[in-house]
């Protein structure tokens, strides 16, 4: 829950970097909470069943556009790639799948051009960490 609500609050800041763990947890509580919404609205008949979706999913899905966006982009970041990629995203399947293969690899180490690793990569390896 800490990786998504650490997404939310950077919603606007499509600078520096997110490392998989980040990006993968965000994309994991969007899907759990659309499936629960969208259970929620088909239980008390909020949402039309001819309709793909109800209004409170709509909602909460503009809501979380914008750092869905931000989010997508540090991860490119991560593996030195702009965040211009996200418009692939345009082409029907294939650039989705391309995406999801590009936020699957391994963050850059070190520096890259979108600044240094993230700030939770490093305390990961800490060695306070590491011994116990």
């Amino acid at each position: 829950m800490h990786w998504y609500l650490n997404v939310l609050k950077n919603y606007a800041c499509f600078r520096g970097r997110a490392q998989r763990k980040e990006f993968w947890y965000f994309i994991l509580f969007q899907i759990l909470a659309i499936l629960i919404i969208s259970y929620l609205e088909r239980l008390f008949a909020v949402a039309n069943p001819e309709i793909y979706m109800g209004w409170f999913s709509a909602i909460y899905l503009l809501l979380t556009f914008l750092p869905a966006l931000a989010v997508g982009a540090r991860r490119l970041h991560d593996i030195n790639c702009s965040g211009w990629w996200l418009l692939l995203h345009l082409i029907p399947f294939v650039g989705t799948v391309i995406l999801l293969i590009l936020a699957t690899l391994k963050g850059s180490a070190g520096s890259n051009k979108y600044g240094s690793e993230s700030w939770i990569h490093s305390q990961e390896n800490t060695p306070d960490q590491v011994n116990g």
